[in-house]
């Protein structure tokens, strides 16, 4: 059976850093820290108290306010960078067969803001179980794939990937396959977490996972640096219109890049550690370039999952090293997560979006917040620290790993017709 060729042709974001691709490209580009004290809610008593919020952003701008009581944050981000990315497609709909346009969706924990309040104005009444009746279908993670189905008529596969960080780079792969087997022409796929929450910041709090860097939180999302103690969690969105290739030539669409190959693993480890030698990391970037048909001397650029936590990050290039070996010192390596924070289940979509704005404008983003070198990192690989580094870019890795061992990494190459 001959598979069929996938590309990109729409892209949408709402970031910490920017709520439009256009934006969140000036955001990345420039080194822009989307890090700040929180204000969704008074963190003062928070061993954290910071996080990278999405700003400026007024969910009754896109849809009514009927409609947006309804959605969980998670949903409300979804929904918009969906449409941000079908009108950038160009895609009507009127003139589509939407029995073939699916949707598949990641999100790493769903509605938990939804959760949080209905049972903290639960628990302070008088025990009687009075409840929304919008409370389950905004709290569960497969709302947001219901909801961009029903507002633009897609009735092809849809459901919902959960994997924690590694969400939404298996909602791609998904999305992919289904596609290169002809089981669909178009997906709308991405991720969409809203974790900023009481819940969300005590929760990975308690673990010790994320910084506390609270005298400095711009500066507080540091991979790769020596004096990294933890992620920066962020919120947002991001989406891919995936498309088989013939199909997008028959309507015209632009194209961003080509889909060509993804990988998926399991550490088979811990609940939350990464192995110590970083054996599924290895094993998923080498079933990626497997599966792309490509070697490893052909990647240019890999946008790392680099979270900025003292153990995952020596891991990850330990991986690099060994699967690239002599050509990882001639890659650009960097981490927008010092930038955005860590978008859990939405990272892998976000990062996804930075890479394809990387191979266009052939500019690869920063990893920001670099201090002080590491000696457990080679000096001679290329971490792109501080500031943007033009380079020629054919193809780009995208890697996500998530608490459970999870693992995937997704290559995109630029497109030849």
């Amino acid at each position: 059976m001959q598979l069929k060729r996938v590309v990109v042709t729409g892209l949408g974001a709402l970031t910490p850093i920017g709520n439009t691709v256009q934006e969140y490209w000036h955001g990345l580009s420039n080194g822009v820290s989307g890090a700040a004290l929180v204000t969704k809610f008074d963190p003062e008593k928070f061993r954290t108290k910071f996080a990278c919020e999405v700003k400026n952003f007024n969910i009754e701008d896109f849809v009514e306010k009927k409609e947006a009581k309804r959605m969980d944050w998670f949903t409300q981000y979804a929904l918009v960078v969906a449409g941000e990315a079908i009108r950038d497609a160009g895609m009507d709909l009127e003139q589509l067969n939407r029995d073939r346009i699916g949707v598949i969706w990641a999100s790493g924990i769903g509605g938990l803001r939804t959760f949080e309040d209905e049972v903290t104005y639960y628990a302070q009444k008088d025990g009687t179980p009075r409840f929304n009746p919008f409370f389950i279908p905004k709290m569960i993670a497969n709302m947001a794939s219901g909801y961009i189905s029903i507002k633009y008529g897609l009735r092809g596969i849809n459901f919902t990937t959960v994997s924690a960080c590694a969400s939404s780079n298996h909602a791609f792969i998904d999305a992919f396959n289904y596609i290169r087997l002809g089981k669909a022409d178009i997906f709308v796929s991405g991720g969409a977490e809203a974790a900023v929450t009481q819940a969300g910041m005590g929760g990975f709090s308690v673990m010790k996972a994320m910084s506390e860097r609270n005298d400095d939180p711009a500066t507080a999302s540091r991979p790769f640096d020596k004096d990294r103690d933890g992620f920066v969690l962020g919120e947002g969105a991001a989406c891919l219109i995936l498309e088989e290739l013939e199909h997008a030539k028959a309507r015209g669409a632009k194209i961003y890049a080509e889909l060509i190959g993804g990988g998926m693993t399991a550490d088979a480890y811990h609940i939350s550690a990464p192995h110590p030698e970083g054996i599924g990391v290895k094993m998923v970037m080498e079933h990626a370039l497997q599966d792309a048909g490509i070697t490893a001397d052909k990647i240019d650029y890999i946008n790392v999952h680099g979270t900025s936590t003292p153990i995952g990050d020596p891991q990850e290039v330990k991986a690099i090293q060994a699967v690239f070996g002599e050509h990882a010192y001639k890659l650009n390596i960097s981490s927008t997560k010092s930038m955005t924070g860590h978008l859990l289940g939405a990272a892998g979509a976000i990062e996804a979006v930075a890479s394809l704005l990387a191979m266009q404008n052939q500019i690869v983003p920063p990893t920001i917040n670099h201090f002080t070198d590491d000696e457990a990192f080679d000096p001679n690989l290329n971490f792109t620290f501080n500031k943007a580094q033009a380079r020629k870019i054919d193809y780009v890795m995208s890697n996500g790993f998530g608490f459970g061992g999870h693992n995937s990494s997704v290559i995109f190459k630029k497109f030849e017709a």
